[in-house]
């Protein structure tokens, strides 16, 4: 009899844990989160769900003679944003992971 009440003491502990969880995630969805480029050239913007949602592109960034350089700005602001969204996430629902082999 012990044992099951302890089960049932886990398994809403369990339960509780996955709403936060869910609250948690729904809550880093809301969130923006701005990648860039050197001297703002090019600018991102990502939700938590890493979707991007807007990219703004100074017109000096454009240059017909060099497409490669525009390209490469592109790539450092879209990786500094999904490098931001990685690390809210992490410190956010890093919380809930600890400990669990493969996570």
């Amino acid at each position: 009899m012990m044992n099951g009440m302890n089960m049932n003491k886990m398994m809403k502990q369990m339960k509780k844990m996955q709403k936060q969880l869910g609250e948690e995630q729904e809550n880093l969805k809301q969130q923006e989160f701005k990648g860039t480029a050197p001297d703002d050239m090019v600018e991102v913007t990502f939700t938590g769900d890493k979707k991007m949602t807007d990219i703004q592109i100074k017109p000096e960034a454009i240059d017909p003679d060099d497409p490669e350089m525009l390209g490469d700005l592109i790539l450092t602001a879209v990786n500094d944003g999904i490098t931001k969204v990685d690390k809210a996430t992490e410190s956010t629902m890093g919380k809930y992971t600890k400990g669990i082999p493969g996570m």
